[in-house]
């Protein structure tokens, strides 16, 4: 904790999370400006590679709701801040409507929710969601999870609505929700929180915290690789084991 705090001294009050995003930045430019991203962004998208993403996306959002809600009983737990919870709680509720949304946009492009089966990458990002659920696993290293899961989708996204950018008129609103100056400020809620509690954690602690943030970001790349056309698919990140 001593090392932390004297790290963050040292480069002007720079953060855990700050300082991990420097220290892994190619996987974060991999995650957050994937050649699926690009292609939304300069309006070359594959409209059926954005139908896989709907489908996928889709059932993975039953996992990360699951996984959201096991992250407010750890802070229920072990939280220090009572007000964590209610940060929580708003993306349990905006998960709800989020639900209703996916929905829509399955029915306007006749996706049957009840049958998508989930792809391999799919799959692999769940289950490490599910193992960030078991009750040994710390608050610390689970909040920090779920904002680098918001954070990418924040930064993927709100790239798409940079002036300038083509991405077609019929992606933006998906690009707005998560791309959306709300959709900002609740990312920084959960980094704030997230680096409140490394500040306060043991350095044991802080490395799974580390090694959660660079899972997410390896399952956020496979997840897109995923997507891509055929032609134009990358190897999964098949590499990534259990937590």
């Amino acid at each position: 904790m001593a090392d932390t705090k004297a790290r963050a001294q040292l480069a002007g009050a720079m953060t855990a999370t700050d300082s991990w995003l420097r220290k892994h930045r190619l996987i974060y430019t991999g995650a957050t400006r994937h050649p699926f991203i690009l292609t939304i962004r300069d309006g070359t998208v594959d409209l059926s590679a954005f139908k896989t993403w709907l489908e996928q996306e889709c059932e993975f959002l039953r996992s990360f709701a699951a996984f959201v809600g096991s992250v407010l009983v750890k802070a229920w737990k072990e939280s220090d801040d009572r007000a964590d919870e209610e940060v929580i709680l708003g993306s349990l509720a905006a998960l709800n409507d989020e639900f209703a949304w996916f929905k829509k946009e399955a029915l306007k492009r006749d996706i049957n929710l009840s049958e998508i089966v989930p792809q391999k990458a799919t799959a692999g990002y769940s289950r490490f969601l599910e193992s960030l659920m078991r009750p040994e696993v710390e608050y610390t290293v689970a909040i920090t999870a779920l904002w680098a899961i918001e954070a990418v989708y924040h930064e993927s996204f709100a790239y798409c609505l940079e002036e300038g950018t083509k991405t077609p008129l019929e992606l933006r609103e998906a690009c707005e929700r998560w791309g959306s100056e709300g959709f900002d400020k609740y990312c920084s809620t959960l980094k704030k929180i997230a680096d409140r509690r490394l500040e306060m954690g043991s350095g044991e602690v802080n490395k799974k915290a580390e090694v959660g943030l660079l899972r997410v970001l390896e399952y956020e790349v496979g997840f897109w690789n995923m997507i891509r056309p055929p032609s134009h698919r990358t190897a999964e990140c098949s590499s990534v084991g259990g937590f």
